[in-house]
């Protein structure tokens, strides 16, 4: 199995910044992407940025400028600056990772860390 541990979240005023980190561990043999993911109560889980194996990146058009994602093996960042409260949301992280040579590839998701932007 996978595991997924995300730091970073919080509080901030509108216009600050944040930086979220996740960690995957596990019986990981390969990941394809990883990203991050953010949802509010009644609200559809919303992609928010995403990184494949070969560093290609995808913002959602609400983030781009102001949010970056990068990697780091199996460890998954995503600086957020300009926030606006409109970013207030949990955030979820995404692993889509392969345990086993003859596993397909499968979705893993983090616990979810709030951040919120006070305006």
């Amino acid at each position: 199995q996978v595991q997924l541990v995300e730091s970073g979240g919080g509080l901030v005023q509108a216009g600050g910044s944040l930086r979220l980190s996740c960690a995957a561990s596990g019986s990981i043999l390969s990941i394809s992407a990883m990203g991050w993911y953010r949802q509010n109560p009644g609200q559809q889980r919303e992609m928010v940025a995403r990184i494949d194996s070969g560093s290609k990146t995808a913002y959602a058009d609400s983030v781009k400028g102001r949010f970056t994602i990068s990697r780091d093996k199996y460890t998954v960042y995503l600086q957020m600056s300009s926030l606006k409260a409109e970013d207030t949301a949990v955030y979820y992280c995404n692993v889509v990772a392969q345990i086993y040579a003859w596993a397909p590839f499968s979705n893993y998701w983090g616990q979810g860390t709030q951040v919120t932007v006070s305006s």
